[in-house]
């Protein structure tokens, strides 16, 4: 007898224990989740299995309930750009979609894209192109990917497609590694600064506060500042702790609203030295997938309104659509964008000679690897710039909490003496 793994999973549904034949008349046991038990069944029969008992399962309930945590669910764009490059390679090594897919959900490791998956191939086994079942999952697969998909099985050439998903994806997540390389070192010293801050105010202050009121007499401003914090933080820490727990779970629910968006992405292209960066990011990612999905026969017009939502940026976003339009009209691609101030007129001029040349898609590759090196450049360039500067932030506002401390000891000394 053998055990089969899960062979789809959907939030909500409920979890039934069944056994089953295969076509090879051996005896197999599993759990599925579906809506009710007739489905459940149904979906066993499409894959090829004979029921014999098909129960709701006991497990999940009391004691053995399975634990979701916050996150849980998500799939990364890291496992993402493992299943598609491990997919491109099956697929072009002549497996067929249903092995590549079952293969495919048994080996990676997020089990939510691993329940996915699963469902992919059931609904591929019934008929259901990949494209289509793909779109089924779009917070899992990108428009980008869906569409490309799409073009692929259109055109006769998957399993190229599937290569140029994955080079765009591995290229997706090598650019967003350069950036949080670049962000770590400056974002862990800010936070010790602030905890070792927070600390002195909380634990040491207070303890030179009893002893400066012993010794009676005038502080000096800067004493009188720190104590006044400290008594301060003391009062509002409980505010402070909720904030601090509320805020970024406020903030994650609402940063991808459209009016939040239309305020928040301008102004990141505004900061300095890091709006200049967001921007190069931004035109990375656009003119990689512009490419991409240009090079995989997605039509220009789909391919531009795609490739301005994914460009995580509302005024590339807005760009976009602009040119979307005017190439509508029969204009030409390049042209509109000098109208948005984003594109550097270097990235319009290499548009333009990629449209006379007909090579628009090798150009946009090229476009997009000049500003991943640019992007790397400059987080290495930040990189060397910030750490300096944060060890000296770090070191003057400690230095000049002390100093203020002991600002009452060296005034005692001088009386004594």
């Amino acid at each position: 007898m053998a055990t089969a793994t899960k062979p789809a999973a959907s939030s909500g549904a409920t979890t039934f224990e069944y056994t089953v034949r295969d076509r090879a008349g051996k005896l197999v046991k599993g759990a599925l989740e579906a809506g009710d038990q007739a489905s459940a069944i149904q979906r066993l029969r499409g894959q090829g299995f004979v029921p014999i008992t098909v129960a709701e399962s006991k497990a999940g309930k009391g004691l053995q309930m399975e634990i979701s945590l916050p996150g849980g669910g998500r799939v990364k764009l890291k496992d993402l750009a493992l299943m598609s490059r491990q997919f491109a390679t099956m697929v072009s090594s002549g497996l067929t979609l249903l092995k590549a897919l079952a293969i495919l959900a048994e080996q990676t490791e997020s089990k939510k894209l691993a329940a996915t998956l699963s469902e992919i191939r059931a609904d591929v086994e019934t008929g259901t192109s990949l494209s289509t079942a793909l779109g089924k999952h779009h917070t899992i697969f990108p428009p980008l990917m869906v569409n490309m998909v799409r073009a692929g099985e259109v055109g006769g050439f998957l399993d190229q497609v599937l290569v140029q998903i994955a080079d765009n994806f591995e290229a997706e997540v090598k650019l967003k590694a350069k950036v949080r390389a670049a962000m770590t070192y400056p974002v862990v010293v800010f936070v010790i600064a602030i905890l070792a801050v927070v600390a002195m105010l909380l634990f040491i202050v207070p303890i030179f506060a009893g002893m400066f009121a012993s010794m009676g007499g005038t502080l000096p401003l800067p004493t009188q500042i720190l104590v006044a914090l400290s008594g301060l933080l003391k009062t509002g820490a409980p505010f402070l702790v909720a904030a601090a727990v509320v805020l970024p779970i406020v903030w994650g629910k609402v940063k991808h609203r459209r009016k939040v968006r239309e305020f928040v992405d301008p102004l990141k292209l505004k900061v300095p030295i890091f709006g200049l960066l967001g921007q190069k990011i931004a035109l990375s990612r656009f003119t990689r997938n512009l490419g991409t999905m240009l090079r995989s026969g997605v039509p220009i017009l789909q391919s531009l309104e795609i490739v301005g939502n994914a460009s995580g940026n509302v005024v590339v976003e807005r760009a976009s659509l602009a040119v979307m339009e005017s190439v509508r009209s029969g204009n030409s691609l390049a042209g509109p964008l000098t109208e948005h101030a984003i594109f550097p007129p270097m990235v319009v001029q290499m548009m333009a000679v990629g449209e006379d040349t007909g090579a628009l898609d090798s150009m946009l590759h090229k476009i997009s690897d000049f500003y991943d090196q640019e992007v790397e450049a400059t987080t290495e360039a930040l990189t060397s710039l910030i750490e300096p500067l944060m060890i000296a932030f770090l070191g003057g506002i400690i230095g000049a909490m002390v100093v203020a401390m002991y600002m009452p000891i060296f005034g005692v000394f001088e009386l004594i003496q």
